[in-house]
């Protein structure tokens, strides 16, 4: 029994984190070349959520109403979710000199990200909406190469690329950059299969016909392109969309989002479990069970494969070996942890598994939430 669980853990983990990402690789079509037409771009409106950021808000105001898209054919909709910090002020004070439509929208009491969303919606002209955090920055084509997606009639929702900047090359930013790269690679591939299964919430797109209210504990950003995929249409990643944004500069910060994200993720795909039916949506519920599921639940295996190397590491060979890479590996984390916390840089061979153990135990603390029936509704600003 403790070698069946060696050999039954060893190969979910290298399912996981490398025969998934071959499987998609196999799986994969060559995608479709799409002509935008220029003289009939989309109306779009671009939502943002904001919570006491005034400190970010006009800066990221300032980024959309400098798109390389046309003034006439662009708004935006921000939804204070009762900011008491002047944000509202200063949205008012941008929307008085913009050449694009800036709509104010407050939402008191406060009810979080989902809520003013479903708020705004509504308000929204656009036949596209496109979905920005209150400190995202975009590049200047980026709504553009977002929306040129579109002219595929099958295409509902697109997203595109974040790039984390980090001047001070602490060790998350860099791990976390190592994570993206891989993140961003298998979403080339899920592409050209159909549909991707996770995207960046701070530089998305989507049909607003498509769009469906969601509740107030759900995440949009995980929750809203399954209900697309449910709809017979498909999710699809662009990576010349760039959205720039700052990343976390200690592990305690990223450690806590990731525990925050992954929690409404589980709650996610419990609401959406249907489309874990591969006799319904085929290849699509293996790519969600498969990307998503199991790697919230990578822990399991990685616990299990860690204590029966080490009871049956006595017999040599592949045992031992592999007792010594998990050594290796949890080292050389704990080495990056360590150094993570006295501000200096790291190779990759501490970032990654560093990152990798913060992911893991992220999912294992959210997971433990999950169980005991918490969820997370509203949010405060990113502190980088």
């Amino acid at each position: 029994m403790l070698i069946l669980l060696f050999w039954l853990s060893l190969l979910l983990l290298l399912y996981i984190y490398l025969g998934y990402p071959l499987l998609v690789y196999l799986w994969g079509q060559q995608p479709r070349t799409i002509e935008q037409d220029e003289e009939d771009l989309p109306h779009v409106s671009i939502l943002i959520a904001a919570y006491n950021e005034a400190k970010d808000i006009e800066t990221t105001l300032r980024n959309k109403l400098a798109l390389d898209y046309p003034v006439d054919r662009l708004e935006i909709l921000v939804v204070s979710d009762e900011s008491e910090d002047g944000t509202d002020d200063i949205v008012r004070a941008v929307a008085a000199d913009s050449a694009s439509p800036i709509r104010l929208f407050r939402q008191a009491p406060r009810q979080g990200k989902t809520a003013g969303l479903n708020r705004i919606v509504p308000e929204a002209q656009g036949d596209i909406i496109a979905f920005s955090d209150a400190n995202s920055e975009w590049d200047a084509a980026a709504l553009r190469k977002l929306v040129r997606n579109f002219a595929d009639p099958q295409v509902g929702y697109v997203t595109g690329k974040m790039v984390y900047v980090n001047d001070a090359g602490h060790l998350v930013g860099d791990g976390c950059s190592a994570y993206m790269k891989y993140e961003n690679w298998l979403r080339h591939q899920e592409t050209r299969v159909g549909s991707i299964v996770g995207v960046d919430g701070g530089i998305d797109a989507m049909r607003r016909s498509l769009y469906q209210p969601l509740r107030p504990d759900q995440l949009p950003d995980f929750v809203q392109p399954l209900k697309v995929v449910e709809q017979g249409q498909r999710v699809v990643y662009e990576p010349e969309a760039l959205l720039r944004e700052e990343a976390l500069q200690d592990g305690a910060s990223e450690f806590s989002m990731r525990v925050r994200v992954t929690l409404r993720a589980l709650w996610a795909l419990r609401d959406m479990r249907v489309l874990l039916n591969p006799l319904r949506f085929g290849r699509f519920a293996i790519q969600l069970l498969s990307h998503k599921v199991l790697r919230y639940l990578a822990f399991v295996p990685q616990i299990v494969l860690t204590v029966s190397a080490v009871l049956l590491a006595n017999r040599g060979g592949i045992y031992g070996l592999c007792l010594l890479g998990l050594i290796a590996m949890y080292l050389f984390a704990w080495l990056g942890q360590r150094r993570e916390r006295d501000g200096r840089n790291l190779p990759f061979y501490m970032a990654a598994p560093y990152y990798l153990m913060l992911l893991n135990m992220a999912c294992y603390q959210a997971t433990r939430a999950f169980m005991r029936g918490e969820k997370k509704v509203i949010w405060n600003p990113r502190k980088g």
